[in-house]
């Protein structure tokens, strides 16, 4: 059920206040929430430094346009997952800067999915759309969520795919959750919403801006295990998303397109930097390791993540480091796999606990 005004909790309310503060003052807010900062701490060291007061914004000010964000929500049928839930996506929380919150509309079950992205041109070709709506098909067929914008073109492309093979598909958005741009793309966002999400950072009711565009980007690459560019020029916006990608580990893959017309020159600028080339889904599974890795047999190794994690025991990533002798930048991923082959789970505070 969507999280009513009465069961807000203190601790959402500040994460919220935080998500309404300037991203530029946040760009490192992964690494203060891993160390377990609250959100409420976050929010009074930039009181103590006075960044906030000189915009106009103070504590006050702040929770009650969270509480003001909590009841259009419930009007709204939105959900909140806040960084503090167990439910918010584990490799989303991995990321530099995610979001302290999201506001998510459908089913929050695909929010924590094996997730492919798909982007692309908004003027895609009748070639691009064809092979974007084909892709995203055949990925949701083997399971597989597909992510995208919720743009004209490729995005749109992309998740129609999705929706008409039966899958689930996330729509990240630019402006509130409640608030789809284009307005065209109204009925197709309840489509969307019926076996995967409309989700966004940003607090319901926000139209859309410039500004935020750039933004969502970072959680399109975020929520998934890969990004597909499927045609895109030279300053194309999906090369943003591609760019996030590689910051976060991500792969990057693209199609090739048609060398004549110069839409695709972005796409092959990937390729020509070591992006893998898509012709099918079974390239970017096979690229992924994907479908799901196999049983362990006979004698074979235990994982050593897994064998950090006692069963019953919630652990966080320096205790994991510890017992495994991994570095983060290993670790993270190799949790990111086992979170998705379901052998274990987030259960929040940045804790991981064996399945």
């Amino acid at each position: 059920m969507p999280l009513s005004v009465g069961s807000s909790s203190s601790q959402h309310l500040d994460l919220i206040a935080l998500s309404l503060t300037p991203f530029s003052w946040r760009r490192n807010l992964g690494e203060d929430l891993r160390a377990g900062d609250s959100a409420a701490w976050i929010l009074d060291r930039l009181l103590r430094n006075g960044r906030l007061k000189q915009n106009g914004l103070d504590r006050p000010t702040l929770l009650s346009r969270a509480s003001a964000a909590m009841a259009r929500a419930a009007d709204r049928g939105l959900h909140l997952v806040a960084w503090s839930d167990a439910s918010y996506p584990a490799a989303l929380s991995a990321i530099a800067d995610p979001p302290p919150a999201l506001w998510v509309r459908g089913n929050l079950s695909a929010l924590t999915s094996r997730a492919v992205a798909i982007v692309g041109s908004r003027a895609g070709s009748p070639y691009a759309l064809a092979v974007a709506e084909r892709l995203a098909a055949d990925l949701s067929t083997r399971g597989i969520v597909v992510v995208s914008g919720l743009a004209r073109g490729v995005d749109s492309a992309a998740h129609r795919g999705a929706v008409a093979a039966g899958g689930a598909t996330l729509a990240v958005l630019g402006s509130g959750a409640d608030v789809i741009y284009p307005a065209e793309h109204r009925d197709l966002a309840r489509e969307i919403e019926t076996g995967g999400a409309i989700v966004s950072e940003l607090v319901p009711g926000t139209p859309p801006q410039k500004q935020f565009f750039p933004l969502r980007n970072r959680i399109i690459s975020g929520l998934s295990r890969a990004v597909l560019i499927v045609e895109a020029g030279e300053k194309s916006g999906s090369l943003i998303t591609a760019r996030c990608a590689l910051d976060q580990g991500r792969e990057v893959l693209a199609v090739p397109g048609n060398v004549l017309s110069g839409r695709n020159r972005g796409g092959h600028g990937l390729l020509r930097d070591g992006a893998k080339i898509v012709e099918s889904a079974d390239d970017i599974l096979e690229e992924l390791g994907l479908p799901s890795p196999r049983t362990r047999r006979g004698n074979e190794p235990e994982d050593p993540v897994l064998a950090g994690l006692p069963a019953g025991e919630s652990c966080d990533l320096d205790v994991i480091a510890e017992r495994t002798g991994l570095a983060s930048s290993r670790l993270l991923p190799r949790l990111f796999e086992l979170e998705l082959a379901g052998l274990i789970r987030r259960v929040g505070g940045g804790r991981f606990a064996r399945v």
